[in-house]
Protein backbone atom coordinates (compact mmCIF):
# COMPACT_ATOMS: atom_id res chain seq x y z
CA UNK A 1 0.00 0.00 0.00
CA UNK A 2 2.81 2.40 0.88
CA UNK A 3 4.78 1.58 -2.27
CA UNK A 4 1.74 2.30 -4.51
CA UNK A 5 1.33 5.69 -2.85
CA UNK A 6 5.04 6.38 -3.25
CA UNK A 7 4.87 5.48 -6.97
CA UNK A 8 1.98 7.89 -7.45
CA UNK A 9 3.91 10.68 -5.75
CA UNK A 10 7.01 9.99 -7.86
CA UNK A 11 4.89 9.98 -11.03
CA UNK A 12 3.27 13.29 -10.05
CA UNK A 13 6.65 14.88 -9.34
CA UNK A 14 8.02 13.59 -12.65
CA UNK A 15 5.04 15.03 -14.52
CA UNK A 16 5.44 18.42 -12.85
CA UNK A 17 9.17 18.49 -13.60
CA UNK A 18 8.67 17.46 -17.20
CA UNK A 19 5.99 20.05 -17.79
CA UNK A 20 8.31 22.69 -16.30
CA UNK A 21 11.07 21.74 -18.73
CA UNK A 22 8.65 21.89 -21.66
CA UNK A 23 7.31 25.29 -20.54
CA UNK A 24 10.86 26.69 -20.22
CA UNK A 25 11.69 25.45 -23.72
CA UNK A 26 8.55 27.04 -25.16
CA UNK A 27 9.30 30.36 -23.45
CA UNK A 28 12.89 30.39 -24.66
CA UNK A 29 11.71 29.76 -28.22
CA UNK A 30 9.16 32.58 -27.96
CA UNK A 31 11.73 35.06 -26.62
CA UNK A 32 14.25 33.98 -29.25
CA UNK A 33 11.79 34.64 -32.07
CA UNK A 34 10.84 38.01 -30.59
CA UNK A 35 14.46 39.19 -30.50
CA UNK A 36 15.15 38.19 -34.09
CA UNK A 37 12.10 40.13 -35.24
CA UNK A 38 13.37 43.31 -33.57
CA UNK A 39 16.76 43.06 -35.27
CA UNK A 40 15.38 43.56 -38.76
CA UNK A 41 13.39 46.64 -37.71
CA UNK A 42 16.38 48.38 -36.10
CA UNK A 43 18.82 47.84 -38.98
CA UNK A 44 19.48 50.77 -41.26
CA UNK A 45 21.98 51.09 -44.07
CA UNK A 46 21.80 54.91 -44.27
CA UNK A 47 23.16 55.83 -40.86
CA UNK A 48 25.10 59.09 -40.61
CA UNK A 49 27.57 58.95 -37.76
CA UNK A 50 28.69 62.25 -36.28
CA UNK A 51 26.53 64.49 -38.43
CA UNK A 52 25.23 66.48 -35.45
CA UNK A 53 28.41 66.83 -33.42
CA UNK A 54 30.57 69.93 -33.32
CA UNK A 55 34.12 70.11 -32.10
CA UNK A 56 35.06 73.03 -29.89
CA UNK A 57 38.09 73.77 -27.78
CA UNK A 58 37.23 73.92 -24.09
CA UNK A 59 38.04 77.20 -22.30
CA UNK A 60 41.27 77.29 -20.36
CA UNK A 61 40.47 77.04 -16.66
CA UNK A 62 42.89 76.50 -13.83
CA UNK A 63 42.76 73.02 -12.47
CA UNK A 64 41.65 72.72 -8.86
CA UNK A 65 44.66 71.58 -6.89
CA UNK A 66 42.90 71.02 -3.56
CA UNK A 67 39.20 71.07 -2.83
CA UNK A 68 38.28 72.83 0.41
CA UNK A 69 34.84 72.97 2.05
CA UNK A 70 33.17 76.36 2.41
CA UNK A 71 32.09 75.62 6.00
CA UNK A 72 34.16 73.75 8.54
CA UNK A 73 32.64 71.83 11.41
CA UNK A 74 29.04 70.76 11.86
CA UNK A 75 26.30 72.82 10.24
CA UNK A 76 24.01 74.82 12.56
CA UNK A 77 20.61 73.28 13.33
CA UNK A 78 17.48 74.83 11.86
CA UNK A 79 15.40 76.92 14.31
CA UNK A 80 12.69 74.24 14.68
CA UNK A 81 15.25 71.63 15.73
CA UNK A 82 17.16 73.72 18.25
CA UNK A 83 16.57 73.11 21.93
CA UNK A 84 15.33 75.76 24.37
CA UNK A 85 17.68 78.69 24.90
CA UNK A 86 20.01 78.44 27.89
CA UNK A 87 19.25 80.97 30.71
Amino acid sequence: MVSAKRKNVKLLVALIGGSGVIAMGALSMAFGQEQTGQESVAKSSTMNIGSTTTETTPPLVEATTLAAPAMKGPAPLPAEEQGPAAP
